[in-house]
């Protein structure tokens, strides 16, 4: 570098050297940020909460446990803080979370004038203030730091990200660590086989994949005047048995509607298919489990690599979850409607084949719940066995969540008579079918529940038969009238009341746009 001969050249370059400096600084800073968690590159991970949306989120999330960070936009010491609550924010919530599904991190601004109520319902005295409990405590919408027992705690070490982080693992004994990363650290991913009770929280996963299933349709372009009859029968199998009760609502939302949606006469003029693509981008505004879902990842089904587990797992968890949900005089009904749906929809074309062959030995038609439900379980075994060859050939099973015959022991021994390896490593079990027939009816039936509280249909239950989560055969909705004739009178028989219900729907409806 050479040196500068005039006092005009000193300025210049003490000018240069002062702004690089600024510059630098503010680099460092941008960097400092990014290292904790609130750098320009990455968007909040907390949840942003206010009085208008603050019991529905934490009623609905899937969540063990709620963070709530109670602060003021003005406060300095709030700003501050916001990287290190960030930081921790990002091991749980968002599709590329370390750990989803276990703690919500959620934040209310007091600062905001619709919030001062709900601030002071949970006594905020100070700023920032972060609460800890279960999402549906919180929902309660008030706290009060006199009352004994409170299941709402204050957390008092939560000066960074690692005492924070600290405060939980010592709550739920966890050693989760902030340099955590998806897929590789096993305290995520449930591995107790002999607990029944984590498939309750697969229900989560079954709206997702639901969500999924729809999209894939939707964006696929895969309904035609051929498949509407199989996917209407589908709807209506969801509206009748699907385990959630906002899926309920949400296939019965479009099935009300699947007229305006996909008119009958699908015909291949150009007006027509514009038309048709113009209904196709309405209908993704119908969302079959509410605004919540897809959350972008998985609980129960979450693999230990990308590529596993996930869609198809969730998508079999529905499927068992509505054989043993129907009643014996809706058994082949629901057998055609989902052999149909997977020959129409199922976008692994390998897979789809294999399932169609299996539907197409069936030559007696079902006729009790017992019967479809032992079908669909040991086809999904006959499925499992072929994996695990495939997945053995080329590497590609998930290591962590290899391919079984199911259940394992541990989860039902009763439904062991016996059991021997064959030459391949492969089980063969003598089943008690009787028995394994009583476990698919509490593991799917009574165990998968979902949690989710609806106020808006409870107060219309008179008008929605089925909005009960523990929802029988006798409420479904009947075929959309213009996909009638090509489904036959038969595809009203999951259910007479679900008949009226439509009705009362489609005139409801009518009446608004009048209005």
């Amino acid at each position: 570098m050479s040196i500068p001969n005039s006092s005009s050249d000193v300025v210049l370059l003490l000018s240069l050297l002062l702004l690089s400096g600024i510059v630098s600084s503010a680099g460092n800073r941008r960097s400092l940020l990014r290292s904790l968690g609130d750098g320009p590159d990455l968007p909040d991970a907390a949840v942003d909460l206010n009085s208008s949306n603050f019991i529905r989120v934490l009623k609905e999330s899937p969540a063990a446990f709620a963070v709530v960070e109670f602060f003021a936009n003005w406060c300095p010491a709030c700003r501050n803080y916001k990287p290190h609550y960030e930081k921790v924010a990002r091991l749980f919530n968002g599709p590329d979370a370390p750990h989803p599904g276990i703690v919500i991190m959620t934040r209310v601004d007091c600062a905001m004038k619709m919030n001062k109520n709900l601030c002071g319902s949970f006594s905020v005295r100070h700023y920032p203030m972060l609460l800890w409990g279960p999402p549906p405590k919180f929902a309660s919408g008030q706290w009060d730091p006199k009352k004994e027992k409170s299941e709402i705690q204050l957390i008092d070490d939560e000066r960074t990200a690692d005492h924070l982080l600290n405060w939980i693992n010592k709550r739920i004994g966890s050693t989760f660590n902030l340099d955590d990363k998806k897929y590789d650290n096993e305290n995520t991913f449930p591995r107790n086989a002999s607990d029944p009770e984590q498939i309750a929280r697969a229900i989560y996963d079954v709206e997702e994949a639901t969500a999924g299933a729809f999209d894939i349709i939707l964006e696929h372009k895969m309904i035609k005047s051929e498949t509407q009859a199989p996917l209407i029968k589908f709807f209506q199998l969801l509206v009748t048995h699907h385990p959630s009760k906002r899926c309920r609502r949400g296939s019965a939302e479009i099935l009300v509607n699947f007229d305006d949606m996909w008119p009958s006469n699908l015909f291949p003029v150009s007006s027509q298919e514009i038309t048709t693509l113009q209904e196709r981008n309405r209908l993704k505004s119908y969302l079959i489990c509410g605004k919540e879902v897809p959350r972008g990842y998985w609980i129960f089904c979450r693999g230990s690599q990308n590529d596993t587990r996930g869609f198809s797992c969730g998508l079999w968890v529905l499927l068992h979850s509505l054989s043993v949900r129907v009643v014996d005089g809706e058994s082949h009904l629901a057998f055609t409607a989902i052999c149909d749906f997977i020959h129409n929809f199922f976008i692994c074309e390998e897979c789809r084949g294999h399932f169609y062959e299996m539907c197409s030995s069936v030559s007696v038609p079902f006729k009790t719940t017992h019967d479809l439900s032992l079908w669909l379980w040991n086809t999904h075994n006959k499925v499992n066995e072929r994996l695990m060859k495939e997945e053995k050939a080329f590497g590609t099973g998930d290591p962590m969540f290899p391919k079984i015959i199911w259940p394992p022991k541990q989860l039902c021994p009763s439904c062991y008579l016996s059991s021997s390896r064959k030459r391949t490593g492969t089980s063969q079990v003598d089943w008690n079918e009787d028995e394994v027939f009583k476990f698919l009816v509490q593991y799917y039936g009574k165990t998968l529940v979902s949690s989710y509280k609806d106020a808006s249909l409870r107060s219309n239950r008179n008008d929605e038969p089925g909005a009960d989560d523990s929802t029988t055969s006798t409420n479904a909705v009947a075929v959309p009238l213009g996909a009638a004739l090509a489904i036959s009178f038969a595809s009203c028989a999951f259910g007479v009341l679900a008949c009226f219900w439509r009705t009362q729907q489609k005139n409801r409806k009518q009446r608004k746009n009048r209005g």
